[in-house]
């Protein structure tokens, strides 16, 4: 299934994304790159914020996000309600994003990983599907935590 993907980074990740935006046009996904377009230093929410608003917006299916570490550009997208990202650095975390969380953004650190793996991560993540079941209440409680329960 071809996707619709936007792909986000700081200057510290520019080189992994252009490499990703490569590898996903080669698997026949349409990308949007958000930016930056140079490896001058930005800020990483900022490009978080805008990947959230393509999730949130329906312009997109999925996202990738890129930060040195990948943890500020996360939390930056996990701000808004209508985004999930899910910090990966190996295949079986990406798989399991999908598959119990319905991770609509990977995010990965290019100080972290190398492109490969990072290639590796991307593609088990777009080709695991939602597992659903016992899943979709808690995903529901993430975007809504209203519907959250004092534990037992």
């Amino acid at each position: 299934m071809a996707y619709r993907i936007a792909i986000a980074s700081d200057h510290a990740a520019i080189e992994m994304k252009a490499a990703l935006v490569e590898h996903m046009r080669v698997l026949g996904h349409e990308v949007v790159d958000l930016g930056p377009e140079t490896g001058e230093s930005v800020d990483y929410p900022d490009y978080g914020y805008k990947l959230a608003d393509a999730i949130a917006s329906g312009d997109v299916d999925k996202g990738v996000a890129l930060c040195g570490s990948g943890i500020g550009i996360s939390i930056a997208i996990n701000r808004h309600p209508a985004a999930r990202a899910a910090l990966v650095s190996e295949p079986l975390s990406a798989r399991l994003a999908r598959e119990h969380n319905d991770a609509n953004v990977i995010a990965m650190g290019a100080r972290i990983i190398g492109t490969e793996m990072a290639k590796d991560c991307l593609n088990a993540f777009l080709a695991t599907n939602f597992g659903g079941d016992r899943h979709n209440r808690r995903v529901e409680k993430l975007s809504n935590p209203s519907f959250a329960k004092e534990p037992a």
